[in-house]
């Protein structure tokens, strides 16, 4: 199963431009703000971007569009279609990540993971935007999900503050090096995906599949990070992934996914779009990661 084969017109040829400057605006619209004299120029430049936006989105979609249409309506066959992602999605058993575990050296680790919290656009906010007037079924379990990202309500257990724990030991605020734009565009696109209403059911399959496939990676990540002596508190966020994300993809698929295909098999090609287009931004980020770090 190969999402990226589809070729896609770019929408600029200043990919990495555009994508510095959607990432800006994604953390301006993210934070809360306060009303200024200027705000109707800033609406026409938020509409100008959202424009953009919106076509970046199209495109991505565009490229998964084929094989997201052969995916079962059925709930039943859904589920085998999507959980098969897992083994055989696009980026699925990437060798960057058995070498991470294996060779990487300390400052190869630490380029990798200055473009992995480049590319992180807030889990818990990503599930909060999204979920918003969704049945009371899967509602329910995005908020079990949410409160598992805060930290069951305590600081020290907070998902977002514990990878802040890993940018601290490895002072990733100090690392001279450009974030590449397919970690930006990676970012991007989940940001898109839950800001927009009309991407809602792309949003709910790009989240599960995250949940999903995540597992193996930060294990190997994890692997990687004791092997290079790495502090227990510097590497939780990935220690904890490793096993958290296996129980809640399961309930994901169980009590979001399941029950909106089985009430509306319409549903499944959005979010087998959704699915596709977040494990193809990820492939992107793999192959691009080889190609720096001369595994290519």
């Amino acid at each position: 199963m190969n999402a990226s084969a589809t070729n896609v017109t770019p929408i600029t040829r200043d990919v990495s431009g555009f994508h510095t400057r959607l990432n800006v605006f994604n953390a301006d619209r993210f934070k809360p703000g306060r009303v200024t004299d200027h705000w109707e120029c800033d609406t026409r430049d938020a509409h100008s971007l959202s424009l953009e936006e919106g076509r970046f989105l199209e495109n991505e979609r565009a490229a998964v569009a084929a094989i997201a249409a052969t995916a079962p309506s059925d709930a039943d066959g859904f589920m085998h279609w999507f959980t098969d992602l897992q083994d055989h999605g696009p980026g699925q058993n990437d060798p960057l990540f058995p070498w991470l575990a294996e060779r990487a050296e300390y400052e190869e680790m630490r380029w990798f993971l200055k473009q992995e919290v480049a590319g992180e656009a807030g889990f818990e906010d990503l599930v909060a935007l999204t979920q918003v007037r969704f049945p009371t079924g899967p509602k329910l379990e995005m908020a079990r999900n949410y409160w598992d990202e805060m930290g069951r309500g305590h600081e020290r257990g907070m998902h977002a503050g514990m990878l802040e724990d890993s940018a601290s030991e490895f002072n990733l605020s100090a690392l001279a090096t450009e974030d590449l734009w397919e970690a930006l565009a990676l970012g991007n696109l989940m940001a898109g995906l839950a800001c927009n209403r009309r991407y809602a059911y792309q949003s709910v399959g790009a989240l599960g599949v995250i949940e999903m496939t995540a597992p193996s990676r930060v294990s190997l990540v994890n692997q990687g990070l004791i092997r290079l002596g790495v502090s227990a508190k510097g590497r939780q966020y990935f220690q904890l992934h490793a096993g958290l994300d296996i129980r809640h993809s399961e309930a994901w698929n169980r009590e979001v996914i399941r029950p909106l295909v089985a009430a509306d098999g319409s549903l499944a090609r959005s979010i087998a779009e959704g699915a596709l287009m977040r494990l193809r931004a990820g492939e992107r980020c793999f192959s691009r990661y080889r190609a720096e770090l001369g595994l290519n």
